[in-house]
């Protein structure tokens, strides 16, 4: 019997490997003898380093690079398991977690550490990067990014902007003179599942501006300099990529991807089971576990499970998710190739009790799951 756990992780609480290896004790204590293949997963934002390097037997490294406000942080990155393709989170560079809620600054907060981290890959010998671009503190348009390739942005005196979105308001000329040369040679895949364009009421300021400490007046001039940068940027690279799906994504640096190297985007999830080679994986499996934090009406529109699933429905395999908990849509999952969901709680617990028991309540979920699954093949 082959099983395959194929999870996310429950955010803030277990990892998407120690939730595999949850699962897969809780599998084992029912099937004995059965071959579990673990295949932690990610959508392309907060674990996907780990999930795509321990999915494909690669190594992690780290690097000190400059946080959102420029204070040194040390950013985890991986090489794959090819040997050939690197992969890097924003978040470990650029993202929210590495800035105190009180000290949240859109207006100032740089993607420059996210342009080390590529940088970092590039003098590796890697040209095959795949980008996870969520979880962002910034609103610069990528600039920040950019300025670590060797991108120069002036303002009419030719000064260099300070870093940040808000100075793009400034912005006269950019010099791409010193732009790292190896890009050309390289393919960049970014992971990235929201099709917001880069400016406009679905603009990467208004709609994730909010969530990083822009007050309303702050979301307005950010959405004004980042429509000067779009315009500058198009007239130094020939590139038309504001409107483009996605170009919004991460405080803009989508855009900054698409206009300064040879970037293309693709739905996080499609991308990492790809990469794992899942197709392979689960062709002849006899069941696929899946999971995550929380599942809702959210989840049927391409999170984490429901790509697990709609690839295992291609070869017949039944496909189950355990939650961490259950909210209003959970059961639209089941139109989209899941056959079963159910939470891992076995009886009333506070959220903080689920989180600190997450990886017992994931092994006794699996194991119950298996109990029934194996009731229901006797009957056979």
């Amino acid at each position: 019997m082959l099983v395959v756990v194929a999870p996310d992780s429950y955010k803030g609480s277990v990892s998407a490997i120690e939730v595999a290896n949850a699962m897969e004790r809780g599998v084992n204590r029912v099937f004995a003898e059965a071959q579990v293949r673990k295949i932690p997963i990610a959508d392309g934002g907060e674990g996907t380093v780990e999930a795509l390097v321990a999915s494909t037997g690669g190594a992690l490294r780290s690097v000190e690079v400059s946080g959102p406000l420029g204070d040194p942080v040390r950013a985890c990155w991986g090489v794959l398991g090819d040997g050939r393709t690197a992969v890097i989170e924003m978040a470990a560079a650029s993202g929210l977690p590495l800035v105190a809620r009180e000290r949240l600054d859109p207006r100032h907060a740089s993607s420059y550490g996210t342009g080390e981290l590529i940088r970092a890959a590039l003098d590796a010998g890697l040209r095959r990067i795949i980008i996870g671009i969520g979880g962002s503190a910034t609103n610069d348009g990528g600039t920040g990014m950019a300025r670590a390739l060797g991108v120069r942005f002036l303002d009419a005196a030719g000064r260099e902007l300070t870093p940040g979105g808000a100075a793009l308001a400034n912005l006269a000329t950019l010099d791409l003179q010193d732009l790292d040369r190896r890009l050309a040679d390289s393919e960049l895949i970014v992971a990235c599942d929201v099709d917001n364009p880069l400016c406009g009421p679905r603009g990467a300021s208004a709609v994730f501006g909010p969530q990083k400490g822009a007050t309303p007046e702050m979301v307005a001039e950010l959405d004004a300099a980042l429509a000067r940068f779009a315009t500058v940027a198009q007239h130094s690279t020939g590139r038309d990529v504001a409107a483009q799906p996605g170009a919004g994504a991460a405080g803009g640096l989508g855009a900054g991807l698409l206009f300064f190297t040879p970037a293309h985007l693709r739905p996080g999830v499609g991308l990492v089971l790809e990469t794992v080679g899942f197709a392979d994986i689960v062709r002849t499996a006899d069941f696929v576990i899946t999971g995550e934090g929380r599942t809702d009406f959210q989840t049927a529109f391409g999170k984490a499970p429901v790509g697990v699933a709609r690839v295992a429905k291609t070869f017949g395999a039944p496909v189950f998710c355990l939650s961490g908990g259950l909210g209003q849509g959970a059961d639209d999952v089941l139109a989209q190739g899941i056959d079963a969901v159910m939470s891992i709680c076995d009886r009333p617990l506070t959220l903080d009790e689920c989180m600190r028991d997450g990886s017992v309540l994931i092994s006794n979920a699996a194991e119950r799951l298996c109990r029934i699954i194996r009731a229901a093949r006797a009957r056979r």
